[in-house]
């Protein structure tokens, strides 16, 4: 490494800044799960930091080659590197939705590069769950010497310490971040006829239930419970219940015995579905959005579903006062948040959609406080040579 790169690294300033973004063979797509569109929108704040002279996509992780990387990422806002140039390029590395090789870190930081592990998932639940349940290892801790851990005020609580002590490094909660430009891009290509954006004036509506039903943090259960005490209470308002994700549930016994338990199910209004693209399935068959989460309160699905004007009904204290709120694990509050929302929704659609736009902006990566809470954080980094 020359001078001069050691001394942008001292005083940081005309900082070069990678991305990891896990790229495999074969078809892959960006709705996957949240963390390849989050490593997007991060990408996109950080060309907006005077620090940063030059962002990059380093494509890592799996078996896929930057080819399969451009054809996943088709409109990707940075160019596209491996880790060998990413080696000798950056400066900071951001490890994200590929892991890095502990070797590569140590030979990395040697050089005075600095390392950020960004974890977006609630990795206690889930690694918790891998080793609990004889599930397979694939544990993020390594024994990697990372400068700082950073991660988002929903896993203050559940996962700060846990990162800080396995880790063995320093947690820093940096914002959360969201833009519409994937799904505007996805949505633009349906059916004139099939809009993305809810449509008031249905007679009976369409619920759908998103939760990905692979960890403990979000499941279905509990908001077709939701959906159930709302159908309990007025059986004319829910003309169906779509439960997507729900293909492993269904071959579960203990699963069956629940949902044979409940009306929505012996009245015939619920169905149990794969997994299929949010905006797809909301233009063509939902009218709502029935959700729940435990320590895991920030989800795309919800700023998804409020970019679409849809009711979302849902239990987050991390999304201003959006949507139709109940509280923890309360399905009847639930139920009776979705009875509110279907008497309201369309009589206060246009003042929803305000309040929806409002809180969404304070997500976008050229929003002014995410913008200085992710340049304070990379400042910190090389402040004074400052190392974890």
């Amino acid at each position: 490494m020359n001078d001069n790169a050691k001394t942008a690294r001292t005083v940081g300033c005309d900082l070069k800044v990678g991305v990891s973004l896990f790229v495999r063979k074969g078809e892959q797509s960006l709705w996957e799960n949240g963390i390849f569109q989050n490593c997007l929108f991060l990408v996109m704040l950080l060309q907006r930091l005077p620090q940063v002279s030059e962002v990059y996509l380093v494509v890592g992780g799996g078996d896929g080659d930057l080819d399969d990387a451009r054809r996943f990422v088709e409109e990707s806002p940075a160019p596209m590197i491996d880790m060998s140039d990413a080696a000798n390029r950056l400066d900071l590395m951001i490890e994200m939705s590929a892991q890095l090789d502990r070797e590569w870190i140590a030979r990395f930081r040697e050089r005075g590069g600095r390392v950020v592990s960004m974890r977006v998932g609630n990795d206690y639940v889930i690694d918790i769950e891998r080793m609990i349940f004889d599930k397979p290892h694939a544990l993020l801790i390594s024994g990697a010497a990372y400068d700082e851990i950073w991660t988002l005020p929903e896993y203050e609580h559940s996962c700060k310490p846990y990162f800080r002590s396995a880790m063995r490094a320093p947690v820093r909660i940096v914002p959360h971040l969201w833009s519409p430009l994937v799904l505007d891009r996805a949505a633009a290509k349906l059916d004139a006829d099939t809009p993305f954006g809810y449509r008031p004036g249905r007679r009976r509506w369409r619920v759908g239930i998103f939760e990905p039903n692979i960890c403990m943090v979000k499941t279905g259960p509990l908001p077709m419970l939701c959906c159930e005490v709302a159908h309990r209470a007025n059986a004319d308002i829910l003309e169906h219940v779509w439960v997507y994700n729900a293909m492993k549930l269904k071959e579960h016994g203990g699963f069956g015995v629940f949902a044979r338990s409940l009306d929505i199910v012996r009245h015939g209004l619920a169905s149990f579905e794969g997994r299929f693209p949010f905006y797809q399935v909301m233009a063509s068959y939902v009218d709502a959005v029935v959700t729940h989460q435990w320590e895991n309160a920030q989800n795309y699905v919800y700023y998804e579903a409020l970019h679409g004007g849809y009711p979302l009904i849902h239990n987050s204290h991390l999304i201003a006062d959006c949507g139709y709120r109940y509280r923890d694990f309360d399905c009847e509050e639930g139920g009776r948040a979705l009875l509110d929302a279907f008497a309201q929704h369309d009589r206060n659609l246009d003042a929803y959609r305000r309040k929806s736009q409002a809180f969404l902006a304070t997500l976008y990566p050229d929003h002014e406080a995410n913008l200085q809470a992710y340049g304070q954080a990379i400042g910190a980094l090389f402040d004074n040579g400052n190392r974890a």
